[in-house]
């Protein structure tokens, strides 16, 4: 085990963690609820903790990303239907983070946000074309741990800790019907934004991009436990720097930068151009993530040749495919539709999707043909049904709820 490499990936996947979902849901509802929703987030970074734990597994021995296991336990009807709406919601998450850069790059230059949208759609694209995967993940996941800086704001801004605790317990702290649904509809949302299949489907092709193997297992248990752990710890900062700033008066913040005051009112300008670089770089990350997500899935469906491994021409079609993802994201946000109601949209719609994304991944890393000694222990397989069940019922609610609650503004 190179301790190097252990570390970058631990970097990786605690910098990458954060994405647009975050930062729109985390802050919307500890504007409205305060630090009552913490809880999901424990939820949800166990949750995805476990499943990519076991793709990183499943990458290592049996060399198969999860496409590959979704068509062969699944049949070709059903994963038909995964892909699609896998990568309608993968599409809709480029769409969204490609905006969140755009906006991020206007905060930086002042500049318009309509042609700051073909400079976001550029740099990724170079960054994409030239870009070797690891250097892809070290680039963005350090970067990405500019993040923290919110956890200093969170940390510096004295919140009522014991109301802090309170929230990791899952409570009902009002009476109204109608904040019942809003309640319910954000700890879905907030669930969804770190359970995002998209982030299995990176994870698990990345394991084959590096040539995992069974020596690499120790690094894959760090970087999904310990990783995601600390990438949780930063998302659980967003909230509380948004139920200390906004909660108090009612201040329901709309846009994607707002959560920036925490650090500007703590720290200052550095502060704030701290936060603007890790907010930057995560939304970035996660835009090539999404993207290479959705060429991961077709690529691999259809047995074509894919891989950042490969020269852009080794692998047209796999090229072909993120660039039409990043392509006709550009095309729908010039449209002028915001960013954040895409980003609404994306989350609860991918929740829909859980059941298609996890169940072949615990059928295969359950399947001593393909893992042999490595199958699934007794508490992972606990951790993983039960996890399974709670992922089924938000999927049948998810849709109910977004339209009961209009988007959490019921």
């Amino acid at each position: 085990m190179n301790f190097v490499d252990l570390l970058l990936g631990f970097i990786s996947s605690a910098g990458g963690f954060i994405d647009i979902s975050n930062l729109v849901f985390n802050p919307q509802s500890a504007a409205k609820f305060g630090y009552a929703l913490l809880w999901p987030m424990v939820v949800g970074a166990i949750g995805i903790a476990v499943y990519a734990e076991m793709c990183g597994r499943v990458a290592a021995i049996a060399k198969k990303p999860v496409f590959d296991l979704i068509r062969e336990r699944t049949g070709f009807n059903i994963a038909m239907i995964t892909l699609i709406a896998s990568n309608i919601v993968n599409l809709l998450i480029a769409t969204a983070e490609i905006g969140g850069v755009a906006i991020m790059l206007q905060l930086f230059s002042g500049l318009s946000y309509r042609g700051l949208l073909f400079v976001a759609f550029g740099l990724l694209l170079l960054i994409l074309w030239f870009i070797k995967f690891k250097y892809l993940e070290w680039i963005f996941g350090i970067m990405g741990m500019f993040m923290v800086t919110f956890l200093v704001a969170a940390i510096k801004l004295s919140p009522n800790w014991h109301q802090v605790v309170l929230g990791f317990v899952p409570s009902i702290p009002f009476e109204a019907k109608t904040d019942m649904l809003d309640y319910l509809y954000f700890a879905i949302g907030l669930l969804g934004s770190l359970l995002m299949p998209y982030q299995v489907y990176f994870y698990s092709s990345g394991g084959i991009e590096e040539g995992w193997k069974e020596k690499d297992l120790i690094t894959n248990k760090i970087t999904t436990y310990a990783g995601y752990a600390l990438g949780a710890i930063l998302a659980i900062a967003l909230s509380i720097v948004a139920g200390t700033i906004f909660f108090p008066g009612h201040i329901q913040p709309q846009a994607v930068g707002t959560i920036l005051l925490g650090p500007a009112l703590t720290m200052g300008k550095v502060g704030l151009i701290l936060g603007m670089i890790g907010m930057l770089f995560s939304i970035g990350g996660a835009a090539m993530e999404t993207s290479l997500a959705g060429a991961y899935n077709l690529s691999q469906f259809f047995g074509w040749q894919w891989g950042k491994f490969q020269r852009p021409s080794e692998a047209p079609r796999f090229t072909l495919s993120w660039l039409i993802m990043l392509i006709v994201a550009v095309l729908v946000l010039l449209t002028g539709i915001d960013p954040v109601k895409i980003t609404n949209l994306a989350v609860i719609f991918s929740v829909v999707v859980y059941p298609l994304t996890y169940i072949p991944i615990l059928l295969v890393a359950n399947d001593k043909r393909f893992l042999g000694k490595h199958a699934n222990g007794r508490v992972t397989n606990v951790l993983a049904w039960v996890y399974l069940v709670i992922l089924l019922v938000v999927a049948i609610s998810a849709v109910p709820l977004l339209i009961l609650s209009k988007g959490g503004n019921g």
